[in-house]
């Protein structure tokens, strides 16, 4: 199973090229300099692919590219260049470089290069997904395995950072289609032009830039499943392309006179209300009608509190292998940090937070203070209790997680502890004394 290994100084964007690798499903290791990416080298497998910068605080990446080939390593490297370094870039693909890739380009370019040389380097993605046990993720779990073996369209909805691509490949996984490609695609990030080129493909010529013929997504994904993450913002001219190519299971590449075939299963994700955007005539009603053949709904982590602590241990974990630590768990005020606060980014956000608590620990345990540390998005839970039966089972969920702290408890739903005793009371629930 393979990696990716980022080489990048610049934090900033280290961390944008990481989170469009992380979002298509692949495992990503980094270093920032050739000292470290040497020691990462040095573990590496047969399947990893490397994208480096081309100049590094401590030499350039061609002294890594140097000691790979001495060294029997053959694993395809890329390497990320200003323009002003091309030629650089271009000689280094003498000495056994796979290829290089402008940064300003690199929106465009580089998930077809990746998918390319994972291709034929049979890299899987291996991003690890931690299994949820709260009773809305048991459903969530029920309606993958019933839609899974079909092929059916999935729409999953919910907020920004609530996992809507692990689910997307859960549902692959789980398909007749799992021995065949998982292609995902961010339509947030796609214009007009580059959205029907990046779906479809194109011919050489066929547009301004258009320097070489591109397989597109259908194509790539052919027999295996498209997931369409943020549809919503599909142009409107893309939607009917998408529409004609679902109905009937051909498709036309940009600037080409001749039809192609494509069997795919299209999964696709949105935080938007798509009802409200067909409404407006931003989104065509008969392509939300095809792509909603099948609804999962992912909560937000606010509502499904009970998952906090087992998943920040999962990223603790995580953050473990990647940043070199040995943490062991998180103290009793740092867990009623993790308990008590907002997540309005979700499980992204939980993750980020617990990854650079980790990063800031330097013994084994993370305190609340290394917590604290990390923004938040939002500093007041926003957790609110409904009406009926839910809310009196997110009250007892609150108390068994807190132990029967009234006042965690009460933090944890977003009430004051007046509030709760008095919902407590409302719905005759009670706590049994302590040795009884």
């Amino acid at each position: 199973m393979g990696r990716i290994i980022v080489i990048e100084d610049n934090l900033v964007f280290r961390d944008h090229v990481c989170g469009m690798l992380e979002k298509a499903g692949y495992t990503t290791r980094t270093a920032y300099d050739c000292a470290g990416a040497r020691k990462l080298l040095e573990a590496l497998e047969t399947d990893d692919i490397v994208l480096s910068d081309l100049r590094l605080p401590d030499g350039e990446c061609t002294a890594l590219l140097e000691y790979m080939r001495a060294s029997g390593m053959r694993n395809p490297f890329v390497i990320m260049t200003d323009y002003a370094q091309v030629v650089s870039a271009v000689s280094s693909m003498k000495q056994g470089a796979a290829d290089y890739i402008p940064k300003k380009l690199l929106q465009e370019k580089l998930m077809p290069m990746i998918r390319e040389l994972a291709q034929k380097s049979k890299i899987r993605r291996t991003v690890p997904i931690f299994e949820r046990r709260s009773a809305t993720f048991q459903e969530i779990s029920r309606r993958i395995a019933l839609v899974a073996p079909t092929d059916m369209g999935v729409l999953i909805l919910g907020e920004n950072g609530t996992g809507k691509d692990h689910i997307a490949e859960k549902v692959h996984e789980r398909s007749r289609r799992a021995d065949r490609p998982f292609v995902a695609v961010d339509c947030g990030m796609l214009t007009g032009e580059l959205a029907a080129s990046e779906l479809f493909g194109h011919r050489k010529g066929s547009f301004t830039g258009a320097v070489t013929d591109k397989a597109g997504c259908m194509e790539e994904a052919d027999g295996g499943t498209l997931f369409l993450d943020e549809v919503g913002n599909l142009p409107p001219e893309v939607q009917q392309k998408l529409l004609r190519a679902l109905q009937t299971k051909c498709y036309r590449p940009m600037g080409s006179t001749r039809e192609r075939r494509a069997d795919v299963r299209i999964v696709a994700a949105t935080n938007e209300n798509l009802e409200k955007a067909v409404e407006e005539g931003r989104f065509r009603r008969d392509l939300y009608h095809r792509l909603k053949e099948f609804v999962i709904q992912i909560p937000p982590l606010r509502e499904c509190r009970e998952d906090i602590l087992a998943l920040a241990e999962f990223f603790r974990e995580l953050a473990n292998k990647e940043l070199g630590r040995h943490t062991e768990g998180f103290d009793k005020k740092a867990e009623k940090i993790l308990l008590t606060r907002a997540w309005a980014g979700n499980v992204r956000e939980l993750k980020q937070a617990v990854t650079s608590a980790v990063l800031l620990t330097e013994g084994e345990t993370v305190g609340a203070d290394k917590l604290e540390e990390y923004p938040s998005l939002q500093t007041t839970p926003s957790f609110l209790l409904k009406d009926g039966n839910e809310e009196k089972e997110r009250i007892i969920r609150a108390l068994v997680q807190t132990g029967g702290n009234r006042e965690t408890a009460a933090g944890l739903l977003g009430v004051s502890r007046t509030t709760l005793y008095n919902r407590m009371k409302e719905y005759g629930i009670i706590q049994k004394k302590k040795g009884k």
